[in-house]
């Protein structure tokens, strides 16, 4: 059902209490239990969790028994259509998790499971249908090793496919690219953002209202999630065909750590994380959201870095008090979540939200709101009042582009340090709905 709250409902840190919403607006709709044990259903780089075509809205998740489940609604309505589809997943590596996105023509693409092993992937075999082929390949070629499974819907219906082929410390940025008269994928880059062997991008991109694509990375030099460094950015404004820098100037492609456009210079052992979010105001601008430690600092703080007038800058959010530090390999537990960040295209100044999960405020749904880049304002409050453990924001892009309309995947989960999974039931799978 759908719920609308202005106090705490029940006890706190109960796995199916809902996380009652205290913003103005905030609505919180119920689909139905999934895995908790660790954090795969709620990570941050998941593209998409939900996403929305026409009147209808999507979802996908893994139930208690590592099911891959979908899910669909009518906007505006809280009763869900659930199909358990013959897909499972390793639910216990937190990478694994599942993206999903619908094409112009109306068939949705799902791809699981992926943490260096081969691709799983699969369609629907209706527009709108939540029956699922068997598993297809996309190209055949370098799909033995695939992590981070990413899709992107473009301008004419198609989409694109991201993800990167090979480990930690030593992969490469794959695209693809699906058409929707052949329903058949052509491969645009094999080796988009190269590590040369001795590294690897872990990327965030944005497709923004104009069509153009935008991509930036932190370089990983060991599996060791210390070793991130330094944040870079490339665009293409040709669907993903060719690729320039901001200033216009084209790459020679692969581009390595020597040729890549740097946005900021951070050093090794900033407790710099990786996959986070981006997004762009109406002029074009990319706006990247991170987190990283300032030299001199113990405290690592969200950090906008951004563009204006042709020049990087940034923008530190130092509402933060309590240090921790990344070190190590696996899923990490880690007391504040990466964010995901949106750029008003209204407005002669751009204005952002930087949505996060943070220990120090109770681990409940937060929102920064930025009222102005060039004068650095903003206001931190809650969207709930019970703690959501170790959720992550994932959100349904295409329903935040055509509408404002923010609507968050939300679920209650744990994680523990270094891929284990807790011991905890099964919790709620729900969707917040707000119009900032």
């Amino acid at each position: 059902m759908t719920l609308t709250f202005l106090t705490a409902a029940l006890l706190a840190g109960c796995a199916g209490a809902p996380p009652a919403a205290v913003e103005p607006g905030v609505t919180v709709v119920d689909v139905t239990d999934g895995w908790a044990r660790n954090s795969v259903n709620a990570v941050v780089f998941r593209k998409n969790s939900l996403v929305t075509h026409g009147d209808q809205q999507y979802v996908a998740f893994y139930d208690a028994d590592a099911r891959l489940v979908l899910g669909r609604r009518q906007l505006g309505s809280d009763a869900w259509t659930l199909k358990t589809t013959p897909f499972t997943g390793n639910a216990r590596d937190a990478h694994n998790s599942i993206s999903l996105m619908v094409d112009g023509a109306g068939y949705l693409h799902v791809a699981w499971d992926h943490h260096n092993n081969a691709l799983r992937y699969a369609r629907s075999l209706q527009p709108g249908g939540l029956v699922l082929s068997d598993k297809l390949p996309m190209t055949g070629r370098d799909e033995r090793s695939v992590s981070y499974p990413e899709f992107y819907r473009q301008p004419d219906g198609g989409l694109l496919f991201f993800y990167r082929d090979g480990g930690s410390g030593r992969g490469n940025l794959v695209i693809n690219r699906y058409d929707t008269a052949t329903q058949a994928w052509t491969r645009l880059h094999a080796n988009l953002i190269s590590g040369e062997g001795r590294r690897n991008a872990y990327w965030q991109a944005h497709q923004d209202h104009r069509g153009t694509l935008h991509v930036s990375w932190v370089w990983r030099e060991s599996p060791d999630v210390a070793s991130n460094h330094d944040l870079a950015y490339a665009r293409s404004r040709d669907g993903g065909r060719s690729w320039e820098r901001s200033d216009g100037r084209p790459y020679t492609l692969p581009i390595t750590a020597a040729s890549a456009e740097v946005a900021a210079r951070i050093p090794q052992g900033s407790e710099l994380i990786n996959q986070t979010s981006m997004s762009a105001d109406r002029d074009g601008n990319p706006f990247i959201a991170s987190y990283w430690r300032r030299a001199g600092s113990t405290v690592p703080q969200y950090q906008l870095v951004y563009q204006r007038g042709g020049a990087w800058r940034e923008m530190e959010l130092g509402f933060r008090r309590t240090p921790f530090t990344l070190s190590g390999g696996g899923t990490k537990a880690i007391p504040i979540s990466r964010p995901q960040v949106m750029v008003s295209l209204e407005g002669e100044r751009p204005t952002a939200l930087l949505v996060f999960r943070d220990a120090e405020r109770g681990s409940r749904v937060s929102v920064a709101q930025i009222h102005d880049v060039d004068t650095p304002r903003w206001t931190v409050r809650d969207l709930t009042t019970e703690p959501v453990g170790a959720w992550e924001p994932s959100f349904d892009t295409e329903l935040w582009r055509l509408r404002g309309t923010l609507n968050l995947f939300l679920q209650t989960v744990q994680q523990v340090d270094g891929e284990g999974t807790a011991d905890v039931p099964p919790s709620k799978v729900r969707v917040l709905q707000w119009r900032p």
